[in-house]
């Protein structure tokens, strides 16, 4: 059967705002295998990451610098980068009339509440609240606050919106994982396994939801191609998943002897150990978050979105990470994610005399 992504498509003059990062770079590489003439619009700071056939345009969105695309035009822009409204409302002013559609890639953190079990794109969004005009925060701002970060995107959708009426696109993804992942948000979990050992798991029956960051990429390709418009939530997969399924899916590819312990909900809290951030991906599926991994992916699944099989995921990842240096893999776990050794023994310990 021929789907919207094998189907022949006319080349497209096509405009990326970012870079060639996570997901700008297999983004780039997808358009240009469908035959489209790319121009990256971005300050030039991955000039080792160039990629063949691609024009590259050096600006500085932050300052208002647009001068490079004065005078163009292009049947089509994603806008991969955005983190506040006035980069959207600022590239318009030199893009809108001569732009035929324009996605924007937004998140799904722009709703409000996390509480409702297949909530879709009609959910309430979250509202501005910040004390500051949220037109002259930069992206350092949200850094400094990432609570601004969820109702800044909202703003940024809503600009979107005002400046490609009928043309606009609001992709929404949850939880982007894959290679090039440096967050260690879910790269931690097979290279956690592929160490072996016993490894501290959250509740298996709790929900996830996820999304391959190449399937991200393609589909906002796709989505560039055939103009779709309205909102979608970019989660998958197709069908409802544990963790318990996603957590042996990455033992059996990244070590079948690694022994997962899993810990009740009870247990963690009274350790001190928070969901998402000491055992990544995971969320609990009650209360003030029960719909956090049980959002509807519907809308963007009838319009053709597919997802790669987790094993491929988990695969690349762990084939991407060894190639990483030798002292980032040392290092390991590097960022915010995750539980280090030393504090995963100790609760592994706990746990085990609780069970004895």
């Amino acid at each position: 059967m021929t789907t919207s992504a094998d189907a022949a498509v006319a080349p497209l003059d096509l405009l990326i705002l970012g870079g060639t990062g996570f997901i700008g770079g297999p983004q780039v590489r997808y358009a240009v295998s469908r035959g489209h003439r790319v121009t990256l619009f971005n300050r030039g700071q991955r000039d080792s990451e160039r990629i063949d056939g691609v024009e590259y345009l050096a600006g500085d969105r932050d300052s208002g610098d647009y001068r490079a695309l004065q005078g163009r035009r292009f049947d089509a822009c994603i806008d991969n980068a955005t983190l506040v409204p006035r980069w959207v409302r600022d590239a318009a002013q030199v893009l809108a009339g001569n732009v035929g559609h324009y996605t924007f890639i937004s998140t799904v953190s722009v709703y409000a509440s996390d509480a409702e079990p297949g909530a879709d794109e009609t959910a309430v969004r979250e509202a501005y609240a910040g004390e500051a005009d949220p037109f002259t925060l930069s992206p350092a701002d949200v850094r400094a606050n990432m609570a601004l970060y969820g109702s800044l995107k909202t703003l940024s959708e809503d600009e979107a919106l005002r400046c490609y009426p009928g043309r606009c696109a609001l992709l929404r993804p949850g939880l982007i994982v894959g290679p090039g992942d440096e967050s260690d948000r879910f790269t931690y979990w097979p290279v956690r396994i592929a160490q072996g050992g016993e490894v501290l798991v959250p509740p298996r029956e709790d929900p996830v939801q996820w999304i391959d960051v190449r399937d991200v990429a393609e589909w906002s390709v796709q989505v560039a191609e055939r103009q779709l418009t309205g909102a979608y939530n970019l989660k998958g997969p197709a069908l409802a998943t544990t963790m318990g399924e996603m957590l042996e899916t990455i033992r059996g590819v990244a070590n079948p002897a690694a022994v997962l312990r899993e810990a009740s909900r009870d247990f963690l809290q009274a350790h001190g150990v928070q969901a998402w951030v000491d055992l990544p991906v995971w969320i609990p599926g009650v209360g003030d978050t029960a719909g956090a991994h049980r959002r509807s992916n519907a809308r963007a699944l009838a319009a053709g979105l597919n997802f790669r099989p987790l094993a491929q995921t988990v695969a690349d990842t762990l084939d991407w990470w060894r190639k990483l240096p030798e002292s980032r893999q040392n290092a390991f776990p590097a960022g915010k994610f995750g539980l280090l050794p030393a504090r995963e023994r100790e609760l592994l310990t706990v746990l085990a005399a609780q069970r004895s």
